[in-house]
Order: structure tokens, then C-alpha cells, then sequence
């Protein structure tokens, strides 16, 4: 009768569900080295936020960092980059305060046993392909480290509910900063890059169409002013349309 189980507990459909409302992130098209790291998340908080987050900010990492870099002004991608490691370097140190605080009230009210999860852990070889992108992960690991701290306390009773929740959320919100920061920044990129190619480009039609002119022995002329245009026997067509404002 001793190993008569009362409870239904997790075989591993938590983590099969968790993966399955997930996108899958497309790494065909990277072609960097990435270290492997063996990562265990067992809170509800940490699988979902690394699942959502994780391989999302490092392909926007990868694009502002490897990408971005060759096209844009190397100072413009290092000021990004400090302002994420600064993000992640704010986490950190309030993850720290918080698992620091949680193990003091541990041991003021002498709790010796900490809170367990039922369900099966997520173990992961995660692939890191940059140091911003393993601090990330740092910060992923150590959310997860307190949560079941914040959930004994509740049990005990030391902190209330309401206030665990408070706690939690902030924390949560902290994170998800760090990467939606790091989609924003690689937005913005993509948005420059695009209008420096389609000037690029603007500027190659116009190169084009005075070599034209040179090479037929009529006037040259730029669209953008405005003043005729000739057409292939030396005439005047109509006059040219301005090119609208970037």
C-alpha cells in the first residue's frame, strides 16, 4: 500500500505542450559557431519565457550584431549592444537581490525544505551563438532558480499571494524587455538598411540614365530638378516629375 499513488502527476505533457504553441525559429540561414550548453528549467515561468524568448533574440542578436554591422556604422550597432548588455546586466542584479532576499527570510523563519515541481523538467543543449545571447541565458536560468523560492515563502505563508504575484510579474516584465528591446533595435536596422539600399539603387537608375545621355550626345539631366527631359533624338518629351521626399 506504500506506493499507492492518490495523484496523477506530469509524464512530460507540460513540456510537449509548451513546445508545441511555440513557433519554431528557422537557423538554416546562420552560419556562425555556437557553444553548447546543457540548461535545466523546472519552473512553469522559466520554460515558457525561454521557449518564447530565447532563439528569437538571438536571431535578432545575430542580425544586429553579424549582419547589421557589415552594411550600417559600427559605432551606431556598439551603442545597441551596450544598451542590451546594460538591460541584462539591470536583471541580473535585481534577480541576485531577489534570490538573495528569498534565502534570508529562509532562514530568519527557518525553512530548510524548498518547493518542488511536479512536472518534468525541460533539459536542453542550448546553442549559443553570442555573448549577449549567453548572458540572456544566464538571466533565464536564475528566474527560474527563484521561482520556486517565491513559491515556498507563499506556502509558509511569510509573503502573501498578492505580493509574490507583484514580484513575479516585474521580473517577468524585466526579461521580456531584454528581448523585445532586442527585436526593436534589429527592426529599426532592417528599416535602415532597406532605405539605404533603395537610395543606393535610386542612384544607380540616375548613373545610368546620364551614361545614357553622354553616350546619345544630349543634355543631361536629373529627374529630381525638375527641368526637361530629352528623349532620343534630342528633344523635349515633357518635364520630369520630382522624386518624392525620403
Amino acid at each position: 500500500m506504500a506506493n499507492v499513488e492518490i495523484v496523477q502527476v506530469d509524464q512530460g505533457g507540460a513540456n510537449a505542450r509548451i513546445l508545441a504553441r511555440e513557433a519554431k525559429v528557422d537557423f538554416r540561414r546562420v552560419e556562425a559557431a555556437s557553444l553548447k550548453i546543457a540548461t535545466r528549467f523546472s519552473s512553469a515561468e522559466g520554460k515558457r519565457m525561454f521557449v518564447r524568448m530565447f532563439n528569437t533574440l538571438q536571431l535578432n542578436m545575430h542580425f544586429i550584431s553579424v549582419i547589421a554591422r557589415t552594411r550600417l556604422d559600427h559605432e551606431d550597432i556598439g551603442k545597441i549592444e551596450t544598451t542590451l548588455r546594460g538591460r541584462i546586466e539591470a536583471a541580473t542584479a535585481t534577480l541576485n537581490e531577489a534570490i538573495d532576499g528569498a534565502e534570508a527570510l529562509f532562514k530568519a523563519h527557518g525553512i530548510t525544505s524548498l518547493a518542488s515541481y511536479d512536472t518534468v523538467p525541460l533539459e536542453v543543449d542550448v546553442r549559443v551563438l553570442s555573448s549577449i545571447s549567453r548572458r540572456f541565458l544566464e538571466v533565464l536560468v536564475k528566474l527560474d532558480q527563484l521561482m520556486p523560492l517565491l513559491q515556498t515563502l507563499e506556502i509558509h505563508e511569510v509573503v502573501s499571494a498578492q505580493a509574490v504575484d507583484t514580484q513575479r510579474a516585474a521580473l517577468k516584465r524585466q526579461v521580456r524587455d531584454i528581448a523585445n528591446g532586442a527585436r526593436s533595435f534589429a527592426t529599426g536596422l532592417r528599416r535602415r538598411m532597406n532605405a539605404l539600399a533603395a537610395r543606393m539603387g535610386e542612384s544607380a537608375t540616375l548613373a545610368g540614365a546620364t551614361d545614357t545621355c553622354d553616350a546619345l550626345d544630349v543634355p543631361t539631366v536629373v529627374a529630381a530638378t525638375g527641368e526637361a527631359t530629352p528623349d532620343s533624338t534630342g528633344g523635349v518629351l515633357h518635364e520630369a516629375t520630382p522624386l518624392a521626399p525620403e
